[in-house]
């Protein structure tokens, strides 16, 4: 793979008769050490050519490192993906936008310009990705229709950009489309060398440049990446367009390998060679997904004392900011989400608050149903929790819809197979319940909404049951679940804030129900109880002056203030219930008649005998009319269900204190981006099948593949990958 003859040869009898011979002659020739000039006819014939040598990973890898040792010499890899530019323009301007010839240079330009960009990337000297060298070289005759200053990152964005915002997803340019998402995971990956909070210094050289698009283009990629996952247009991956990159059952030249040592596996040809197209709807809707997802949620940490230029809105402006400190830049494509409109609804403004230039119009009926069918899908999970915490039309949307069970039947049924499911994952969906019971409407109509069956629920036959029933039946075994593996106090709290937003709306809950939630207070309780032994225990070690049983009785004593936190939420949302919906639920009733026992010990306790206070109004109530009432025989739980139901209609309520009704919110904290880029980032590696160098990622740890149990191994404490869960903030007003 030495030095070439300056001019290639092309055609002629050898060439005829031995195609293999030319085409490891021209990719021999493009990571050689002769630099061709851009406008050579080096590149065409090398993009031309029906790339279908069948090479082993070890000589891929050996490729890559020898472009790598002649790269700043030739400047190969900038020159390929300007040429790539060019092919991807060219395809624009046709009307179809994939001529065979066009088309065919435009793959083969993204596929090799993927595979080679990707090794720079993961094999570069710490975070510093300058080997890469995006630049011509000085003395290179540059073409007229480019200039000496030429930014090849940007040049190379907008093009990519411009062909995914533009050109429909068809047969004929199905293949060109996931090629291109794939090459923006792969350039975009400069993100894996980082530390998980972006710093001024960090080196992300294509997500900047796709950041500094004009707001018209970033609207129309925001746009199609989602439509193609609305739609996930469904390809035969065995179609004739595609002939000319397998052969029987090979993948083509450069083939994606899995090998740790050649680390080149990019993404469709583990699909191409398929026997069926099943997967080809998953795998470019998924593609489309994860590069929104990174795209809208990049953070660029910029120095105060520089002027921020933001060709989103194409205005330039300068923060008066100190100097030295440091900030966030917009991200465009984070605001088009968030700015995103129904088309099937032209509100009109009267608020005042009109977003200047072009706003992304997309049909949210259409998104609301692909989420609710892919919601098992962790991209899908933060897809949702962006639009609802951060786009207030679509969660307006969501909340007026009437078959709400769309979303919260997956999202239910994820929760419900939590030891499957990463503690991620678990945090995401619980935050979305949690946004979604900010609002009464909501938490009205989901009792409302009936379930005919739960074939998912193992333990217990629930048979037309109120969507509101299912979800606290849900929380509560989510509570025992976390109580039991996890024993993470975040989890808790957000479970235990969505059951508390629920409480004074809640209608007829189910008898499942209600002893669930009498049974969540036992259950706190008795972990409670465990813990003042405990302490007590250990109160009578340090009294023996031992230094040891002094800190374990204060980690004890810290521990019983969050469960005597967690058990006087529970009573207060017992008291909502009470408080403004008893007439409502007799089962809640009978459930605390049922289990009364349980509350006794703490009747007398400071943090919740006021609480206690109200639930024994309502047990004397109930108690006295059941000793008044004469029945012949045993009681049965009908004959008690009908003295409460009979009795709640002369409930007034007589007695009982009202205390302010609880009312929790979900709140980002400060740094969202330390907890979503490495989360996202372990999506795609996981999830699309793209390997990467561990030794290179310093974006999160990465255990030794012979001990990591799954993608995410998840710890006692909470933890996944090492990396704390814990990014939700809760707020009481």
């Amino acid at each position: 793979m030495g030095a070439v003859p300056s001019t290639p040869r092309w055609g002629g009898s050898s060439s005829a008769a031995r195609p293999l011979d030319t085409a490891e002659y021209l990719i021999s020739t493009f990571i050689g050490d002769e630099s061709f000039p851009i406008s050579s006819d080096f590149w065409h014939k090398l993009l031309e050519l029906p790339l279908n040598l069948q090479w082993p990973p070890h000589r891929v890898h050996e490729a890559c490192q020898a472009l790598a040792r002649n790269n700043y010499h030739t400047r190969h890899l900038a020159k390929i993906l300007i040429h790539m530019a060019w092919c991807l323009q060219e395809s624009i301007s046709t009307s179809s936008g994939a001529p065979s010839l066009v088309y065919v240079k435009a793959v083969n330009a993204v596929y090799i310009s993927s595979v080679f960009l990707k090794y720079f990337i993961e094999n570069a000297k710490g975070d510093k990705i300058e080997d890469l060298y995006l630049s011509l070289d000085e003395s290179e005759p540059i073409p007229t229709d480019i200039t000496k200053d030429l930014n090849i990152e940007d040049f190379v964005m907008r093009s990519v950009l411009s062909f995914i915002g533009s050109i429909d997803v068809s047969p004929d340019t199905y293949l060109l489309h996931l090629e291109l998402l794939n090459f923006m995971l792969i350039a975009m990956s400069t993100q894996l060398l980082s530390g998980p909070s972006p710093g001024p210094e960090d080196v992300n050289p294509f997500i900047d440049a796709a950041m500094s698009q004009e707001s018209s283009l970033v609207i129309l990629v925001v746009r199609k990446l989602l439509l193609s996952y609305i739609t996930g247009p469904s390809i035969s991956l065995n179609s004739a367009s595609y002939s000319i990159y397998s052969e029987g059952s090979q993948p083509g030249v450069l083939q994606r390998v899995s090998s740790a040592a050649a680390n080149l596996m990019l993404l469709p040809f583990n699909f191409l060679v398929s026997s069926s197209g099943e997967g080809s709807r998953s795998l470019l809707a998924d593609c489309s997904l994860h590069v929104l997802l990174i795209l809208s949620h990049y953070r660029k940490c910029v120095v105060g004392n520089e002027p921020i230029t933001d060709k989103s809105n194409d205005t330039t402006a300068s923060d008066s900011l100190l100097k030295g400190s440091t900030h966030f830049s917009d991200n465009p494509y984070c605001k088009a989400l968030e700015r995103a409109t129904d088309v099937e609804f032209d509100r009109v403004d009267t608020e005042g608050n009109a977003h200047a230039g072009p706003v992304l119009r997309i049909p949210f009926a259409s998104l609301f149903d692909a989420l609710g069918m892919y919601l098992a899908d962790e991209a899908a999970a933060l897809l949702l929790y962006s639009l609802l915490q951060g786009n207030a039309d679509f969660l307006e949307y969501v909340l007026v819809r009437t078959d709400l069970d769309t979303l919260l039947m997956p999202i239910l049924e994820a929760l419900y197979n939590a030891p499957k499911r990463s503690s991620n994952q678990i945090y995401m969906l619980l935050i979305i319940l949690l946004i979604l019971s900010q609002d009464s409407s909501f938490n009205a109509s989901i009792h409302k909404l009936i379930v005919p069956s739960v074939p998912w629920y193992k333990e217990r036959l629930l048979h037309q049951t109120s969507l509101g029933s299912l979800m606290v039946i849900t929380l509560i075994r989510t509570v025992q679940y976390n109580l039991s593996k996890l024993r993470d106090v975040y989890l808790h709290t957000t479970c235990l804030a969505t059951l508390a937003n629920m409480a004074p709306h809640v209608h007829r809950l189910s008898a499942y129900a209600s002893q669930r939630l009498v049974s969540l207070f036992d259950m706190l309780s008795r972990k409670y109880n465990k813990l003042a032994e405990m302490r007590d225990n250990q109160m009578r070690l340090v009294k023996g002056n031992s230094i040891e049983g002094n800190g374990l009785a204060d980690d004890t004593s810290t521990e019983m203030h969050i469960y005597t936190d967690f058990l006087r939420l529970v009573l207060e949302i017992l008291n909502a219930i009470l408080t403004y919906a008893l007439p409502r639920n007799p089962e809640v009733i009978y459930a605390i008649m049922h289990r009364q026992e349980v509350f006794q010990p703490f009747r007398n306790h400071p943090r919740f005998n006021e609480l206690l206070e109200n639930i024994y109004t309502v047990l004397d109530f109930f108690n006295s009319r059941m000793d008044a009432h004469n029945t012949d025989g045993e009681w049965s739980v009908e004959k008690v269900l009908q003295v409460i139901i009979i009795n709640c209609r002369s409930w007034r309520g007589e007695g009982m204190k009202m205390f302010t009704q609880l009312r929790f919110t979900y709140e980002q904290e400060s740094h969202p981006e330390e907890f979503f880029i490495p989360y996202l980032w372990q999506l795609v590696l996981s999830r699309c099948g793209l390997s990467f160098n561990p030794d290179a990622i310093n974006l999160f740890p990465v255990d030794p593949p012979s001990e990591k149990q799954s993608d995410y191994e998840v710890s006692s404490n909470g933890h996944v990958n090492g990396e704390s869960t814990k990014h939700a903030v809760f707020v009481e007003p």
